[in-house]
């Protein structure tokens, strides 16, 4: 071997990836200098080389403590524990890989062995163990706290993947998130980035809504303020398909499951079916009166006066008095219809047409041009409220459906509808509206949209990109970042309904399990990893972990981390501000790094000084 090997110690005991190494000197530097290079003496967490032929074994530092060696006998007459060579320092190693031919990887293949040498791990083979590679795109947010080594992150790895980055308030997840995409667009392939990828960021704080964040400025991204207080700017492209979807309507609504649920299915099917334009929806509305007014006893009572309170709603002031002869009509004891003309009585009999005469007495032509003048007038998701309570008219009148269970959905529709009014716009392709990095910013909208918007946008997005891809080369990526992610991701929610949970959740797990294979990434960040449902975080490929200390989430990466190992666990709630551990299929072994704060481009998470506000 090489006679610039600076060796410490030999394999005294190995028991399976543990071993204990007696020191050669009781020497407790923490770091040598050594051929120009100041490298890491044998503390816990540094980095051992134990020497085996031409194989060099990595392995960490999980403990060390000394042996009394010459002090057996327990009397002070014999007491030799302050003399020359009487302690001796072992240390524990845990074994992590192996160096062979120039390249780390890790593997069970090679085990130490009594009698090897330990030495320090020099600054090429650091360079190994933390992957770099001249050959392989890097980006770097840090280094390694230990060794201050600048640890690379390969771009196809981190970014072809699912990431998770959780930590505590204050931690510093804000900035490492940041930093991350910050990192990338500053690459060398930042133009054809912008090109071919298209990235969203759900903002729930504002954090990143500065016209630097990212370090992206002009066309290229595009903020949307979603605003339920006043008019939202810039509204969120949504397509008719996904807006229209009974299962969406029914989170957004509130629906119960029992009656409300199955009235809106049953009116989004017709709406879907019918395709309706103004002539036909009006031609169908004007068919329930007539219906109304020819099902003598089989019809509800109040049938007739509930149509004429929503038509009422949608004609001008002057066209009221369309409906003044319908409101007049007269009622026979016989359950029919009638009007007094001339020359004699005329009836609207059961089950048979309304005569002409009729027709023209009731405006019934009138009616039905100024109801199909109005629909055309009305914004999308006007038109939607205007079927809807059509329908609840439509549904109730025979009685097969209570109205009294509808009419409480139908106070939540106009503030749900009026809500999503001012953050919507309908279209009907969302291909070409949204910028390369779009940020969604919800710190000012209600809670209602707060839920809906990430859960529209995601399928949306979801589903455009696979349309794109499905059965092709992936040409172009999308990549979902969520901040504050334990707010629609959580497993227990118990303010919302099943619908919500159960919708949501089918989601995401589809766009986690399904999404890599069609080009679309999902990045979650969170300060509370235990309220993600499990099966989304189990399916994460690589974690940026900050300080936690709360045990449910400790509990919760033990059990869905399979990268990480015991040592590198019981560090986590004692990691500073932006220090992170970074663990996943991208890197070999686990590596804790101090990530880079920003000076200039930088999220808006900084902590409020409050002595400075006070003075």
């Amino acid at each position: 071997m090489k006679s610039n090997i600076k060796k410490l110690g030999v394999i005294v005991g190995v028991d399976g990836d543990i071993s204990q190494v007696g020191m050669y000197h009781l020497s407790n530097d923490a770091e040598y200098l050594w051929y120009g290079d100041v490298l890491q003496g044998a503390k816990i967490g540094a980095y051992l080389t134990i020497l085996q032929n031409n194989i060099k074994i990595i392995a960490s530092v999980v403990t060390e403590k000394v042996a009394d060696q010459q002090n057996t006998i327990r009397s002070t007459e014999f007491d030799n524990r302050f003399s020359k060579n009487s302690i001796n320092r072992i240390v524990h190693l845990k074994t992590k890989g192996v160096i062979e031919n120039g390249e780390f990887q890790v593997t069970s293949q090679y085990v130490p062995m009594i009698g090897n040498e330990v030495c320090i791990t020099s600054k090429k083979d650091l360079e190994l163990i933390y992957g770099i590679d001249n050959a392989e795109p890097t980006i770097s947010i840090g280094k390694s706290i230990l060794e201050g080594q600048i640890v690379p992150l390969s771009i196809n790895k981190i970014f072809a993947s699912h990431i998770g980055v959780f930590g505590n308030t204050g931690s510093g997840k804000s900035n490492t998130l940041h930093k991350l995409f910050l990192e990338l667009f500053r690459s060398e392939y930042q133009e054809k980035i912008l090109e071919h990828s298209k990235f969203y960021v759900i903002d729930f704080n504002g954090e990143y809504t500065k016209n630097d964040s990212f370090g992206i400025t002009g066309n290229h991204k595009k903020v949307y303020e979603i605003n339920t207080k006043n008019q939202t700017t810039d509204k969120l492209p949504i397509t008719s398909d996904y807006l229209f979807d009974p299962d969406i309507l029914s989170i957004l609504f509130g629906a119960t499951s029992a009656t409300q649920v199955p009235f809106l299915r049953k009116s989004l099917k017709i709406w879907n079916e019918r395709h309706f334009n103004g002539k036909s929806i009006a031609h169908f509305v004007v068919g329930t009166l007539k219906k109304i007014l020819t099902s003598g006893d089989s019809v509800n009572s109040e049938a007739k006066e509930n149509w004429i309170t929503v038509a009422r709603d949608y004609l001008q002031t002057t066209e009221f008095y369309l409906l003044d002869n319908l409101i007049s009509l007269n009622f026979h004891s016989s359950d029919k219809y009638y009007f007094s003309g001339p020359p004699a009585n005329v009836f609207i009999n059961e089950k048979s047409e309304i005569n002409n005469q009729a027709l023209a007495y009731l405006c019934i032509p009138g009616l039905t041009n100024a109801l199909e003048n109005s629909f055309n007038q009305l914004s999308m998701i006007d038109k939607l409220k205007f079927h809807l309570e059509f329908q609840r008219v439509h549904q109730s009148a025979w009685k097969s459906t209570n109205i009294e269970h509808i009419n409480p959905l139908f106070h939540r529709i106009d503030t749900a509808l009026n809500s999503l009014k001012k953050v919507v716009e309908v279209k009907e392709s969302i291909e070409g509206n949204f910028s390369s990095l779009n940020i969604i910013n919800l710190v000012h909208a209600n809670q209602e949209i707060t839920r809906l918007v990430p859960m529209l946008i995601s399928k949306m997005i979801y589903d455009q990109q696979k349309t794109k891809i499905a059965e092709n080369d992936v040409t172009c990526t999308s990549h979902l970042i969520i901040d504050e992610a334990h707010n629609i991701l959580n497993a227990q929610n118990h303010s919302v309904g099943d619908t919500w949970q159960d919708y949501r959740l089918n989601i995401f797990e589809e766009i986690i399990k399904e999404g890599r294979k069609f080009g679309f990434y999902l990045t979650l960040s969170s300060q509370r990893p235990a309220d993600i449902s499990p099966t989304i975080l189990s399916q994460v490929h690589n974690y940026f972990i900050h300080r936690l200390v709360n045990d449910n989430d400790l509990r919760m990466l033990v059990n869905t981390m399979p990268t990480l190992d015991k040592t590198s666990f019981n560090k986590i709630p004692s990691l500073g501000k932006g220090e992170v551990i970074i663990t996943g299929n991208a890197i070999q072994v686990p590596v804790f790094v101090k990530v880079d704060k920003e000076e200039v481009i930088r999220p808006n998470s900084d902590d409020v000084i409050l002595t400075e506000l006070w003075s």
